[in-house]
C-alpha cells in the first residue's frame, strides 16, 4: 500500500477546553481543526479568508463527513493534513486527516465539501481555480 504525502500539514494541540469531562476532545472540535487547516493552507499560497471576504468571495461549508477512528484527549499533539483536493462542478472537496503525533495513529479523516459566493451569489473564483490546478485529482 503506497502512502501519499500530504499536500500540507499543521501541527496544533489539544487544549483543556477542548475536551468533555472524560478528558477526549469533543467531536465538534475536529471540524474547528479541520478548518484551522484549509485556512492556513489559503495563507500559505497568499489567499487570506477575512481579505478574501472583502473582496467579496467567501469559501463555504457545505458538507462535512468526519470519521472517528481514535480519541484525541487533552494536551495531544496532532498533525491535520489536507491530503487531496477534489473538483466537482463549482464544488472543492478537501480531504484530510488528524495524526496523533505520540503512536502515529489515524484518529480521524474527513471529507470537507466547500462552494463559493462571489458577490453573494454561488459562483466560481478563478484564483481558487489558479491555486489548486496542481493539486486538483
Amino acid at each position: 500500500m503506497e502512502t501519499k504525502i500530504p499536500l500540507f500539514e499543521h501541527i496544533l494541540k489539544v487544549r483543556d477546553y477542548e475536551c468533555d469531562a472524560q478528558g477526549i476532545v469533543n467531536n465538534a472540535n475536529y471540524q474547528h481543526y479541520y478548518e484551522v487547516v484549509r485556512h492556513e493552507f489559503l495563507e500559505q499560497h497568499g489567499l487570506n479568508f477575512y481579505e478574501l471576504h472583502e473582496q467579496g468571495i467567501d469559501a463555504v461549508v457545505v458538507s462535512v463527513y468526519i470519521r472517528y477512528k481514535h480519541s484525541l484527549r487533552g494536551g495531544n499533539d496532532f498533525i491535520c493534513t489536507v491530503d487531496s483536493i477534489e473538483k466537482e462542478g463549482i464544488r472543492y472537496i478537501f480531504n484530510q486527516k488528524i495524526i496523533r503525533l505520540k503512536d502515529n495513529k489515524v484518529c480521524s479523516t474527513a471529507k470537507i465539501e466547500v462552494a463559493c459566493m462571489v458577490n453573494g451569489k454561488v459562483g466560481k473564483p478563478d484564483l481558487f481555480d489558479k491555486i489548486f490546478i496542481k493539486y486538483i485529482n
